[in-house]
């Protein structure tokens, strides 16, 4: 591996004007993608062979009107007034709703009877032909621009739920402080404008075409909201770490003397080596999410991987030739005199590495012991997914949730669907009625009302209104309770039932992303395992590499639960009250953290191993390794955390928690456990690290991540050139 990526970066160098062009043009290309066929992203989230997804589908065959997307729009009077006096402007704007495309039926509050705190909050309806990622933009905001007219004529305030208010804009201004904060971090790193600038060119680059790229797709691939934005963090993230492990290890190569074009190539057969796997451990992690069977799972985890690999290929070809261009300029005459000064101060990274070799006992029992208690809120992990009781305070989402909690109770925010096949030789009404009346007395059940019949009166569709919000304990209870029933409401009144609706499909997705968990955990601690022993031939370093993982796991589901379910520091967060963790975030995490735990694995026991195997000490080489490799991890741990944080600034509370999670996944994982517990661990493993089974020796691969391959191929090259040639 070593020797080929020395070749290619001795190609691209040779031919960097030719390279930056195709790199511009496969830019130019996407970019051009993006404007002409961008299509809509969702928030609705559904898993086939659920039971709420089976009864939807069996809904579209008997009442395909009364399966589209349902919308809810909230009319609320002033303190000490009533709807009543604005009726016919209610009316009349429900009607002009209900022209609109896509909009199977549009149905006033005075219809519907659902007006409630004195006649002061009133509850319509708007039924869509289509399913809810099918609804058009421009059918949500001719529906907002007919409401918020009557709003500001009649004085009223309107509120309406996320299938009507749209997309929230996940990617904003917001997000770029991470960005400014990484390249503050490049700069006091290289001490060089011309160095901190090619990381985040070569990055901003790579990422302009992975986004573009999936904006694309998103016209002939249903793609959740969420993937283009957990592939612009990563992206941004990995693009400029991978670019700067490589112009870390130049620079250092040119401080030594080496020939500029020479030291290049060396760089991306040695670093790059590192590069290339630590970019494949996240692309493995990210394409694993396919194994747990989630479409729009499977598609957010193929976005990010698709996003990291052009990375990886950008910091492979483009690095060498951008710093083919840059030359000799990438060290500064002042850092050239600096690194000629002799007497210069050891680097903190060996202070550390003696620090933490000297009691590494101590050092293994203060972090298992303080990441331990940090995990401990893990324990009361709630998950679900976003609905207007979640939304971002004073949104339109939040407010009609509010509205109708406050007039009707918090079960008109999420009611749930039920479909019926009614028994034949009974008339519809009467099993209605008798249908009705059973569901009417399970417990937690505030109202059931029929929705519709089938043409042929053999199926029926009914609205049951929960007791409880639709993210709570209690509705999810209900949920299974119902469906425990099914056997006993055949019994007793004939009719077949099956319960489904966004809150019922929201649980069932949950459900199963949390069952999925555990088998992707065991996937990602194998693959771990497997990869770690192939790359440094050693059991024990994949060993600890993966428990020290798991503790970051753990930690970082803590943390996200005491903030963002328990609301600790929520009013420093933007948040106004906590929730339910979104479902997919614990598997998500597990996978990118995964990835980039790997990352820093590699970067540093690499250096271990090359210590090592170079006649050093166990002890000497875990301090060693530490102290060649600690500056480089400690600028990539920030610039990867900064760029995450950038996006706790979001409005969306999925991204913020996104953003959260890895942000303080990655400071653990770098800072206590790599550059902390790793080097305790490896000091007292001694030899045994590096012990390996001959027999396994024999049949696994080589990949030379160290670079011994290529140090010996440029070795015996340099020998044959300076043999006597025959004239």
């Amino acid at each position: 591996m070593a020797k080929l990526l020395y070749r290619l970066a001795h190609a691209a160098r040779r031919r960097r004007g030719l390279v930056l062009g195709i790199w511009l043009l496969v830019l130019a290309i996407a970019g051009i993608g993006a404007l002409g066929f961008a299509g809509q992203t969702t928030n609705q989230f559904a898993i086939p062979g659920t039971e709420s997804q089976r009864a939807l589908d069996h809904l579209k065959d008997k009442l395909p009107q009364a399966a589209g997307a349902s919308g809810r729009i909230v009319f609320a009077a002033p303190q000490g007034k009533t709807l009543e006096e604005s009726k016919q402007a209610i009316e009349d704007a429900m009607a002009k709703v209900g022209k609109s495309d896509q909009v199977a039926g549009a149905f006033s509050p005075f219809v519907t009877k659902a007006i409630g705190d004195g006649g002061r909050i009133g509850l319509a309806q708007v039924q869509f032909s289509v399913s809810p990622p099918e609804v058009k933009e421009e059918t949500k905001e001719a529906i907002k621009n007919t409401v918020e007219a009557v709003g500001e004529s009649a004085g009223l305030e309107v509120a309406y739920s996320q299938e009507i208010a749209g997309e929230m804009v996940a990617i904003g201004a917001t997000e770029g402080i991470g960005v400014v904060i990484a390249a503050i971090v490049l700069v006091l790193t290289f001490g060089s404008l011309v160095a901190a600038g090619l990381p985040m060119l070569t990055a901003l680059i790579g990422v302009g075409i992975g986004i573009a790229g999936l904006y694309a797709l998103t016209s002939v691939i249903d793609m959740s909201s969420t993937a283009p934005v957990l592939a612009l963090m990563l992206g941004l993230a990995v693009g400029i770490d991978y670019a700067l492990f490589i112009v870390h290890r130049h620079r250092k190569q040119v401080l030594g003397g080496m020939d500029v074009d020479e030291s290049i190539a060396r760089a991306i057969g040695t670093a790059g080596s590192a590069v290339f796997f630590a970019g494949l451990t996240v692309i493995i992690a990210l394409v694993g999410l396919t194994v747990v069977g989630i479409p729009f799972l499977s598609v957010m985890g193929l976005a990010a991987a698709a996003t990291v690999a052009v990375a990886v290929l950008v910091a492979l070809t483009l690095v060498p030739a951008i710093l083919g261009f840059v030359g000799g300029r990438i060290v500064s005459a002042k850092a050239r005199a600096k690194a000629g000064t002799p007497g210069k101060k050891e680097a903190f990274g060996y202070r550390w590495g003696r620090a933490v070799a000297r009691r590494p006992i101590t050092a293994l029992a203060l972090i298992v012991v303080s990441l331990g208690a940090i995990a401990i809120p893990a324990f009361s992990l709630e998950m679900g997914l976003p609905d207007d009781s979640t939304a971002q305070e004073g949104s339109p989402q939040q407010r009609a949730n509010a509205l109708v909690t406050q007039a009707f109770g918090p079960g008109f925010s999420g009611p749930l669907v039920v479909v019926a096949d009614l028994p034949s030789g009974v008339s519809p009404e009467q099993a209605l009625g008798a249908l009705v009346g059973k569901l009417s007395s399970v417990k937690d059940v505030t109202r059931v009302v029929p929705a519709g019949l089938s043409p042929d009166n053999t199926s029926a569709v009914l609205q049951l209104i929960p007791g409880s919000g639709p993210s709570t304990e209690a509705t999810k209870e209900l949920v299974s309770r119902l469906r425990e029933l099914t056997g006993e409401v055949k019994a007793q009144t004939g009719s077949t039932i099956g319960v489904t609706g966004q809150t019922a499909l929201n649980i069932d997705v949950s459900q199963k992303l949390s069952d999925a968990l555990p088998t992707y955990l065991i996937v990602i601690v194998g693959l771990s395992l497997i990869l770690l022993a192939i790359m440094f031939r050693s059991i024990l370093v994949p060993i600890k590499a993966t428990a020290g993982f798991l503790l970051t796991v753990a930690a970082s589901i803590g943390a996200v639960v005491a903030i963002f379910q328990w609301g600790w520091l929520g009013d420093l967060l933007g948040l106004s009250h906590g929730s339910p963790i979104i479902s997919f975030l614990p598997i998500l995490m597990t996978g990118i953290l995964f990835g980039l735990a790997m990352d820093y694995e590699v970067f540093l026991v690499s250096g271990m191993r090359e210590s090592y195997v170079h006649g050093d000490t166990p002890k000497d080489a875990v301090v060693d390794g530490l102290g060649h490799s600690a500056r480089v991890v400690t600028a990539a741990a920030l610039i990867m955390t900064a760029v995450f944080l950038g996006f706790v600034f979001s409005h969306d509370t999925v991204i913020k928690s996104m953003g959260f999670a890895l942000a303080f996944g990655v400071m653990v994982d770098a800072f206590l456990i790599r550059m902390t517990l790793v080097p305790a661990l490896m000091t007292l493993f001694g030899k045994a690290a590096w012990w390996y089974p001959k027999a396994l020796d024999r049949i696994t691969p080589n990949v030379d991540v160290e670079g011994e391959t290529l140090a010996r191929h440029i070795g015996q090259r340099d020998q044959q050139d300076k043999v006597p040639q025959p004239v």
